[in-house]
């Protein structure tokens, strides 16, 4: 997965960031394009029906929002509508940024594809859900699907019944799902074993503080970079902390942008920027001292100087012992 141009596909990850409010929603996105980022991703449930009423806050969800109320209470109050969110996908084609949202439950998949969503994001907490899998690659739309928590044995499981059920197009994020990843826990080296391991293209969503892990992984050849942002660190929510705030973001987008540019084709040759600097640079065979006519070249009366526009130091050997056609100046380039 990338974008027509071949550069990376960058997601902002709004998720529920909207605190649950269709006008913070709408921030977001202005946020997400004024950064630069290809596309704002949201979250699109029900919490019936994905939550149990005695499900416990993971940790980082404890520290964040509190531990009085269950993680169903807490979900319950993030939640958009399917009106709310035709409203997003709308305002998101008038602002000219693609609109995606992860489902986390069946009536959600069959609402997305109501408003026809381009490409499904499968976030790693369902890639064990063997019904959600095939609904979702029976759409036959493009899938993106993060790997937080799982081995190779899970996400080959995950990455055959997707591809047993009609998906033609997959990419693999590498992630981490403690908000935020500590950086020894990052292993950006294992979006390279989904590369060699799968055969499909991979990239990272990251949940590290700051933008460093997802410059990385596009040095290291990621094609989709998925990261969250909000408007305001502080604001009330589970994730919220664990997000990059719009400057942040801006800065992120930019970076990856100058990576891209600076990875290049591969091919070794001299730039067209360096060119200019080659003679100046490099070095030209001299006279050390003043040499008259008809004298013999020697270590003794030549040397090696800047610049390079002269007999090249690599024919030093060619030029030992050869007699002088003229008389040359102390510094002045020796012409054989």
């Amino acid at each position: 997965m990338e974008n027509k141009n071949g550069s990376v596909f960058i997601i902002a990850e709004a998720g529920v960031n909207h605190n649950g409010n269709l006008a913070l929603a709408k921030k977001l996105i202005d946020s997400a394009k004024e950064a630069g980022a290809d596309a704002v991703k949201f979250q699109t449930f029900q919490t019936e029906q994905v939550i149990t009423k005695s499900a416990q806050k993971a940790v980082y969800q404890q520290i964040t929002t509190g531990e009085q109320e269950s993680q169903y209470e807490m979900v319950k109050k993030l939640e958009l509508t399917f009106d709310e969110f035709t409203s997003l996908k709308e305002y998101c084609d008038h602002s000219e940024i693609l609109f995606l949202s992860t489902p986390f439950d069946m009536e959600s998949i069959e609402y997305l594809e109501t408003i026809d969503l381009p490409i499904y994001k499968i976030p790693s907490g369902e890639i064990t859900n063997l019904p959600y899998l095939i609904r979702i690659s029976e759409t036959l739309k493009p899938i993106i699907m993060s790997t937080g928590m799982s081995d190779l044995e899970e996400i080959g499981k995950a990455v055959s019944i997707l591809k047993q059920h009609g998906n033609k197009e997959l990419t693999l994020l590498h992630c981490n799902t403690e908000y935020p990843t500590p950086f020894e826990d990052v292993n950006l080296n294992a979006m390279l074993t989904l590369r060699n391991t799968f055969q499909t293209d991979v990239g990272y969503s990251d949940h590290t503080l700051g933008i460093e892990a997802s410059v990385a992984a596009v040095a290291l050849g990621a094609t989709v970079i998925e990261k969250h942002f909000t408007l305001d660190k502080n604001m009330e929510g589970p994730d919220h902390k664990a997000s990059l705030n719009p400057e942040e973001l801006k800065l992120m987008v930019q970076s990856i942008r100058n990576i891209e540019r600076a990875l290049g084709e591969g091919e070794k040759k001299p730039s067209k920027s360096e060119l200019k600097n080659r003679d100046i640079a490099r070095k030209s065979i001299v006279a050390k001292v003043p040499i008259q006519e008809g004298e013999v070249f020697s270590a003794a009366n030549i040397t090696v100087k800047r610049p390079g526009n002269g007999v090249t130091p690599m024919r030093w050997f060619d030029v030992i012992g050869q007699t002088a056609k003229r008389a040359f100046k102390e510094d002045e380039p020796i012409e054989l």
